[in-house]
């Protein structure tokens, strides 16, 4: 399957909307820097209303403000823009992210490099790169993630028995303390550090990674995006479903989650220089 590297660029710059971390106050000396920077190039910010509230300053709600803006801006870090990539999705609005945090694979773009981007920005010099999102289903409940989805036991006491179909066919039966299904993005994140493979953000794939499993022969595995999974929990132990570590869900015995890839991508606005495995070398150290 051919990659999809970038979509459109932009149709025009003139109002941006601007989410903030949550609970972070001291942010409103940064966002004003931020703002007078895009000013000076004639372009307005547009507060959603509790980033808002937060700093004192007005603002409108979230869907009014996404019918109103060309992009939205995260500034905080890869929790705060996993959590507003989600809510910008049905939206269709590509999302900047502005990384204040320390490790960044989603937020590469900081402080320092920002005003030589908005200078690119208005010469069409930018990039939008197209990320899968994962769609869930528990009974009727619908959701999406653009990490991972992530099935955990409730109690530390218990082990999970997840059993495994993919297209309707038996795949696996997984025993442990639970499994994460992740986006290609969400490689570098909890699928990571429980040994799961980096795989490329913009491939379509699912990577299904056991926690803790209780056999040596439980490994990660890597399947196109065009199958549809489903796991359900076998024994009353207690389970939860986990999205992008935000969201929680419980999932009771013999109920179950559906998996499968969203027919639309969200949509990430990165600088032109941005490089994937630059971004592996210098976030995990590689080399040194």
């Amino acid at each position: 399957m051919r990659l999809e590297r970038s979509c459109k660029h932009l149709d025009k710059i003139e109002n941006i909307g601007v989410i903030l971390r949550p609970q972070s106050p001291e942010l409103k000396n940064v966002y004003f820097k931020i703002e007078a920077m895009f000013l000076e190039k004639n372009i307005n910010l547009i507060l959603e209303e509790n980033s808002a509230n937060m700093i004192e300053k007005q603002g409108i709600d979230f869907d009014t403000l996404c019918k109103k803006v060309d992009f939205l801006i995260s500034i905080g870090g890869d929790g705060t823009l996993l959590g507003l990539a989600r809510k910008a999705f049905k939206y269709d609005l590509p999302v900047l992210g502005i990384n204040l945090g320390t490790l960044g694979f989603l937020t590469d773009l900081s402080m320092e490099q920002l005003p030589k981007f908005i200078d690119d920005l208005l010469k069409d010099d930018y990039k939008i790169n197209p990320r899968m999102i994962i769609e869930g289903q528990i009974k009727d409940k619908k959701f999406i993630a653009f990490n991972d989805i992530v099935i955990s036991r409730k109690n530390l006491s218990t082990m999970l028995e997840v059993r495994a179909k993919i297209d309707k066919k038996a795949f696996n039966t997984y025993f442990g303390d639970g499994l994460i299904v992740s986006t290609p993005s969400g490689s570098t994140a909890y699928n990571l550090s429980v040994g799961g493979p980096i795989v490329y953000p913009l491939t379509n794939a699912f990577i299904i990674t056991p926690i803790a499993p209780h056999s040596l022969t439980q490994r990660p595995i890597v399947v196109p995006a065009d199958f549809e999974i489903e796991f359900k929990v076998t024994k009353d132990t207690g389970a939860v479903v986990i999205i992008d570590g935000q969201e929680l869900y419980d999932l009771n015995k013999d109920e179950i989650i559906k998996i499968k890839i969203a027919t639309k991508k969200s949509k990430m606005l990165h600088r032109s220089s941005r490089d994937f495995f630059e971004v592996l070398s210098e976030k995990l150290r590689w080399g040194n």
